[in-house]
């Protein structure tokens, strides 16, 4: 096992210190140049878009759910620890990198997810999609398709939601004395009661989960912040002085610094790996750019709002320079010395939160592929058992192997979809001119299978109904 080990986290490294992030840096720049910075000049319209979700009454699930979903399994511990650790290995520069490879990935998340958008499937009054099926359906390579799908099911539906559950036993063992086997047994009850539910009621839970462990995290780094409010300036220029190996502290050389804050911002908000798209199919929109540029806004949110809050509080607190190794730990601490001992506490709290949440989504990305590989409901259930009983065995068990398994899928589940993306990305910057045009002209943007000259394979934008109905939304 130390062997095999050794051999997994060997090629980590190679995957996630080099291969990944020229792939995904090179993918994130190429989009950002040929959607003419879509990120930016858009924004406006993402917030618009939010809002319009939101508010919609459907019998399906909504784009603001879809976001909610997406966002749901973006955000877990890796906003709380990973961060810190990413600023005590790099120095406070790697807060700076985080936030370039946010701003450049966005492109890459919108164009993934328009084409999840413009190739998703019905699903009774729901949609379901994502790279397997843009795979399968505009590049005609089914095996691809499978190959992403069973390798998203194991990374997401099994081994993160076992590291998700490791923590929420963590952090409410540690606060509260929680016995852990009682933890396990209500943590898989509560999981199966959401899971077997259906997408309805995964929607439903992350609606009403993600803003408020987001709002939450957020306003107690804004109080922290105004608090210290004469120090900000201090803080950035540490934070741009490291990210140029200018002030080299806590080992923040240059190459340090933008090597984790890369890696961290990455893995974080999850932009061009090809797990978010899988929610953005979900959504019923009247055009595929609606949901594109919602989920471009989401990586804005995980990283430069919520990994951003995790920042400043470490770096507010001077903790940074300390020996702590253990993120969730070191962000604890921090908390403790801006607001006092009961944040411990309220933290617990706010883990569970965000790691519950990121169950929900993590099961969703395994459920919609593999209804994928096989429709039949006998494998959807045998799926459901398998998450439920990882989730249990995740709260007992120590997970270094599997958690380093995980990261290993992850990265050749990203490789498989920049490749997808990068061949298919010309569909989804033609949709993209197709709404600009319908928005010059005064139109609510309704897209069609005929939008776009030589589009085939589309199901759910074939027919007069469906242009009609986004005529009246």
């Amino acid at each position: 096992m130390q062997v095999i080990e050794n051999l997994i986290n060997g090629t980590n490294n190679l995957l996630w210190s080099y291969v990944l992030i020229i792939l995904l840096i090179g993918a994130g720049v190429y989009f950002t140049v040929r959607t003419k910075f879509v990120q930016f000049r858009m924004i406006g319209e993402m917030f618009r878009l939010l809002g319009e979700g939101a508010m919609a009454d459907k019998k399906g699930v909504s784009s603001f759910q879809a976001f909610c979903i997406s966002t749901a399994s973006r955000v877990g511990t890796g906003n709380l620890a990973g961060v810190a650790i990413a600023i005590t290995t790099g120095g406070p520069g790697a807060v700076f990198w985080m936030w370039l490879i946010a701003l450049i990935g966005s492109a890459s998340a919108f164009i993934e997810s328009t084409l999840a958008q413009i190739y998703k499937v019905k699903d009774g009054d729901t949609y379901r999609g994502g790279p397997a099926y843009y795979m399968e359906r505009a590049l005609n390579a089914r095996w691809m398709g499978v190959t992403f799908a069973v390798i998203i099911s194991l990374t997401f539906g099994l081994a993160f939601n076992s590291v998700q559950a490791n923590t929420i036993t963590s952090a409410l063992n540690g606060s509260f004395g929680i016995n852990k086997v009682l933890i396990a047994i209500v943590l898989s009850i509560i999981t199966a009661v959401i899971i077997f539910g259906g997408l309805k009621r995964v929607a439903t839970v992350s609606e009403f989960m993600v803003p408020i462990m987001a709002g939450a995290y957020i306003l107690m780094a804004l109080y922290i912040v105004i608090v210290n409010i004469t120090e900000i300036p201090s803080v950035f220029v540490l934070i741009f002085q490291s990210a140029f190996g200018l002030n080299e502290v806590a080992g923040g050389a240059l190459g340090a610094a933008m090597m984790n804050g890369i890696k961290r911002g990455l893995f974080s908000n999850e932009a061009g790996m090809g797990s978010a798209p899988n929610a953005a199919a979900t959504a019923d929109v009247s055009h595929p750019v609606k949901q594109g540029l919602i989920q471009a806004l989401g990586v804005f949110v995980d990283t430069l709002l919520i990994c951003s809050s995790t920042a400043f509080i470490i770096l507010l607190s001077g903790l940074y320079t300390s020996n702590e190794s253990d993120g969730i730990l070191l962000t604890q601490n921090a908390l403790e010395t801006a607001m006092g001992s009961w944040a411990g506490i309220l933290l617990a709290v706010i883990v569970f939160l965000f790691c519950f949440s990121s169950v929900v989504g993590n099961y969703y990305y395994g459920e919609t592929n593999i209804e994928f590989i096989n429709t039949n409901k006998l494998w959807l259930n045998v799926y459901r058992v398998a998450v439920v009983a990882m989730v249990a065995f995740g709260s007992l068990a120590s997970l270094s192997f599997v958690w380093s398994l995980a990261d290993l899928l992850m990265g050749i589940m990203a490789i498989i979809n920049l490749i997808a993306i990068v061949l298919l990305g010309k569909i989804a910057i033609a949709a993209l001119n197709d709404y600009m045009k319908q928005k010059a002209s005064g139109k609510n943007p309704v897209f069609h299978v005929s939008n776009i000259k030589g589009l085939k394979n589309v199901e759910a934008w074939g027919s007069t109904a469906q242009q009609d109905k986004g005529r009246t939304k």
